[in-house]
């Protein structure tokens, strides 16, 4: 079985899996950058579960789970030590617990470009315009956030970051790009959005 490693973390790929990329890698970094000990965190659409795991292996959280929608991703996840319910989003939660940090890399490939058979497909196609999956999870996030709460979430250029942009301050969030990387045909970036805009005195 293949074992990548990466920020102190180890993880197994598995087959119908979505494997780490340069996205994944990203968020993983900036992830470090804003996660600290005592964390209540939730990673939405963890895949192999890389992200959770480069948290575990560098910071101790008070909680971390995640969530996939594909069987093959909550299992391989939990192979990887990951705490994982395989559900669709938020969706499995079955209360509404509040989390400091919300990680989530979505689907963001338009449907034209980002459809695959099978399970991976989860993991690709945002829809139409790239932003199916994202405009779900804006709608939901909320109701698992305080005013302290913080969401990193990747997106490309691929979709339309700006509409992005304008639709978490639809919700009343203030998102900032906050990482960046140029990958073959697309920029990915990091998105950190909060409740309340950060004020530096």
């Amino acid at each position: 079985m293949i074992e990548i490693e990466y920020q102190k973390a180890v993880v197994k790929l598995a087959d119908n899996v979505y494997e780490p990329a340069e996205d994944s890698f990203l968020l993983a970094d900036v992830v470090l950058q804003y996660a600290y000990d005592g964390m209540r965190i939730i990673e939405i659409g963890t895949g192999t579960g890389i992200v959770s795991a480069v948290i575990r292996a560098n910071l101790n959280p008070e909680l971390i789970i995640a969530t996939d929608i594909n069987p093959y991703a909550a299992r391989c996840a939990k192979a990887n030590g990951i705490d994982v319910i395989r559900t669709d989003m938020f969706e499995g939660i079955k209360r509404l617990p509040i989390f400091d940090l919300i990680v989530f890399n979505p689907p963001y490939l338009p449907t034209e470009d980002g459809k695959i058979e099978g399970w991976l497909n989860y993991a690709f196609d945002g829809g139409i315009s790239g932003n199916d999956t994202v405009e779900a999870f804006l709608g939901s996030v909320g109701d698992y956030m305080s005013d302290n709460s913080s969401i990193l979430m990747v997106t490309s250029s691929l979709a339309d970051i700006e509409y992005i942009l304008d639709k978490m301050k639809d919700k009343d969030l203030c998102p900032e790009i906050v990482a960046s990387t140029r990958y073959f045909f697309e920029d990915i970036v990091v998105i950190r959005a909060t409740k309340h805009p950060e004020i530096n005195i």
